[in-house]
């Protein structure tokens, strides 16, 4: 059985406790089954509140996927890649490896996909970046291409509340704020069904939470 580092309790519940954040589970329990929870992206809390926000036996084996420009430096990369497990993914092209590995998608979905494995789950921002806490922006394909590669995946929605308000963009301390985390029913990739289809009923299921 895998075992949480021993700073994942004490995050966990800091984050909760700074975010002030509301979890509530629509038509949706918490389910150790392998799963990708996909979410509106507002801030760099995102990932930790939400991953926070899992039960512990779930969140032992739940891993964020977060951008390598940010999170891959010092005490930050220390804590994404030691407690969060995070799988971090090219995001800019501001050097020659980053632009490698941003023209080349199938080298990110690969690389989730192999940390994935058969046992873990994800939690992906499928905007691909911040928004402003406003309108969810357009889907990418990665959760199309995850969802294909492994059929049948359970794909949970989740929709978050107010985060840019409590570290919001160019900030580095949090500001205590309540806030609230809203998962929904799964959803997975029908036979067939094409990408562009696909993602406009993932981005909708995210959009709806907000409303409820």
């Amino acid at each position: 059985m895998r075992k949480a580092h021993p700073l994942a309790g004490i995050i966990a519940g800091a984050a909760r406790l700074i975010s002030g954040v509301h979890v509530r589970w629509l038509d949706s329990q918490p389910n150790a089954r392998q799963t990708i929870y996909f979410a509106n992206h507002t801030s760099h809390l995102d990932f930790v509140v939400l991953w926070s926000s899992l039960p512990a036996e779930i969140r032992v084996r739940t891993r964020p996927v977060a951008a390598q420009d940010y999170w891959d430096k010092g005490l930050r990369r220390a804590l994404a890649v030691n407690v969060f497990r995070a799988v971090l993914v090219a995001r800019h092209q501001n050097s020659e490896e980053d632009h490698a590995a941003a023209a080349n998608p199938r080298q990110a979905i690969d690389h989730m996909l192999n940390a994935m494995g058969t046992d873990d789950s994800l939690i992906i921002f499928p905007e691909g970046t911040r928004g402003t806490g406003g309108e969810v922006a357009a889907f990418k394909s990665g959760l199309y291409y995850l969802a294909q590669h492994q059929p049948g995946l359970r794909l949970v929605p989740a929709h978050l509340n107010n985060l840019n308000r409590i570290l919001p963009k160019g900030e580095f301390l949090p500001v205590p704020f309540i806030s609230r985390l809203t998962f929904g029913p799964p959803i997975s990739l029908e036979p067939d069904e094409p990408k562009a289809s696909f993602l406009t009923r993932a981005r909708s299921a995210v959009c709806r939470l907000k409303e409820i």
